[in-house]
């Protein structure tokens, strides 16, 4: 019993070991990017391969323990599914032109489309936010609605444990000593959030938008909860307040297409929201853009509630 507890550590410390890892490869890969003139990619590489997704992988690794459950089914069935999903997505490969070919039909009509009419259809210095957030509109909606999901998703399936944690009974009006990390931390959460403010509506003129935004924003909220606990946590940002902002996010996106329409323009065109359709472009765009950085934030954050919550001391 005792060497197959000490096996079961080792092996959940290497799972860590291997997490780090992944993390550290996603910050090269960002600094990568950056020497490829790629900064908006290197930045959302930073802030989610980097960042949020190693801490939700450590939480994953908090919820499964040292011991692992007999599995109800065999192996056969995933395996078979795997291998079909595998089989399926190499053969929709096979039909995209060769990597890297300059007669690409996306180096023929849709690049220089972009960059030749960007600048007068759209008027940002921000390309990227403009090709995201304008001329592609309809597919980044669909990448909110897909994280909107993946919260959806977690919650059904595990949930949020939202109660109190027992705590021992002080037996002294002193407040105890602060850690180092407490103390770092509130020194690093507001200015975590102010630079998360300033990628949300700086997007526009440089690299980041909301999907940044919004990732470094649950980083101060999980930074809080590792240093000063789940409850402390709840505390401050509650789950049932994040619930509802989620989905505000996302009807704040779709809401700005319905008023497009309304106003007499067509889906996501925001060029009818001003007298001025450059103007009205940059007011779309901030609207839709505050709404991906709601929504990916608060997202962030209740999955993060989600798998700390159902850790194995919890459970």
């Amino acid at each position: 019993m005792l060497a197959a507890t000490a096996i079961a550590v080792i092996r959940q410390h290497s799972l860590f070991a291997i997490v780090m890892l992944f993390g550290i490869y996603s910050l090269l890969s960002a600094s990568i990017f950056v020497v490829l003139d790629a900064v908006d990619v290197a930045f959302t590489e930073a802030a989610v391969g980097a960042g949020i997704s190693t801490m939700l992988m450590l939480g994953t690794l908090v919820i499964t323990g040292h011991h692992e459950r007999t599995p109800k089914h065999g192996p056969v069935l995933p395996l078979v599914v795997v291998m079909l999903t595998g089989a399926v997505l190499v053969w929709g490969t096979l039909d995209m032109p060769p990597f890297g070919a300059a007669d690409n039909p996306v180096h023929q009509h849709v690049a220089p489309r972009y960059i030749e009419d960007s600048p007068q259809e759209v008027g940002i210095p921000n390309m990227v936010t403009s090709v995201l957030a304008s001329y592609r509109a309809y597919d980044t909606m669909g990448e909110v609605i897909v994280v909107f999901a993946a919260l959806v998703g977690v919650l059904a399936l595990i949930g949020i444990r939202e109660q109190k944690s027992p705590r021992p009974v002080s037996t002294t009006d002193d407040k105890p000593p602060r850690p180092v990390l407490q103390v770092m931390a509130k020194l690093l959460i507001p200015y975590i959030m102010i630079f998360a403010l300033y990628v949300q509506f700086h997007g526009e003129y440089g690299p980041g938008g909301g999907f940044q935004a919004g990732v470094i924003f649950a980083s101060a909220i999980i930074l809080y909860v590792l240093t000063f606990g789940l409850d402390d946590a709840y505390a401050l940002v509650a789950p049932s307040v994040l619930r509802p902002l989620a989905a505000l996010g996302v009807l704040l996106y779709g809401g700005t297409g319905v008023v497009t329409m309304l106003m007499g323009g067509t889906f996501l065109n925001y060029s009818v929201l001003a007298d001025d359709p450059v103007q009205g472009q940059l007011y779309g765009i901030i609207a839709i853009e505050f709404g991906v950085g709601l929504t990916v934030a608060t997202v962030m954050m209740l999955i993060f509630y989600a798998f700390i919550s159902r850790g194995e001391k919890a459970a």
